[in-house]
């Protein structure tokens, strides 16, 4: 089960990391901040990859929380701008977007899967190498 949901972490991070990068050519123009929206979606593209790497090399209770945290603020930032008109926040650009379309549906599923799947992880992952050793032990039959 362990691999399973380390592949549904990562496919839903590259899913998020290819519709932000696609997209961020076209956040260049959101008015707003001293950030621009461009930038916000290439850094949130390089991090969602990042950390798809990191859950697929290590199956970890921080690299599931890891994943948790990045994935899990993309849908909640994917559905505060949707919802609501909260314009430029400090530094951060007005990226209200009450429009749906099919990207934004592939992001939001992939966020969400990846959502999930890391808090499952996250919950479901022994402990340490002492977990693991202690694992390993007692299903040494298994082997």
């Amino acid at each position: 089960m362990g691999l399973i949901l380390r592949l549904l972490v990562a496919a839903g991070l590259a899913a998020d990391a290819v519709v932000h990068w696609r997209f961020a050519p076209q956040m260049a123009f959101v008015e707003g901040g001293s950030v621009h929206g461009d930038l916000l979606f290439r850094i949130q593209a390089g991090v969602a990859a990042v950390v798809a790497v990191i859950v697929l090399t290590y199956a970890a209770r921080w690299s599931y929380a890891l994943a948790f945290l990045v994935a899990g603020s993309a849908v909640g930032a994917l559905l505060l701008y949707y919802y609501v008109d909260v314009g430029a926040l400090g530094p951060l650009p007005n990226m209200h977007e009450p429009v749906w379309y099919t990207e934004k549906t592939i992001s939001l599923v992939g966020e969400g899967v990846a959502t999930v799947a890391a808090a499952i992880g996250f919950l479901t992952v022994r402990r340490g190498r002492r977990g693991e050793a202690e694992y390993e032990r007692e299903h040494a039959h298994l082997f």
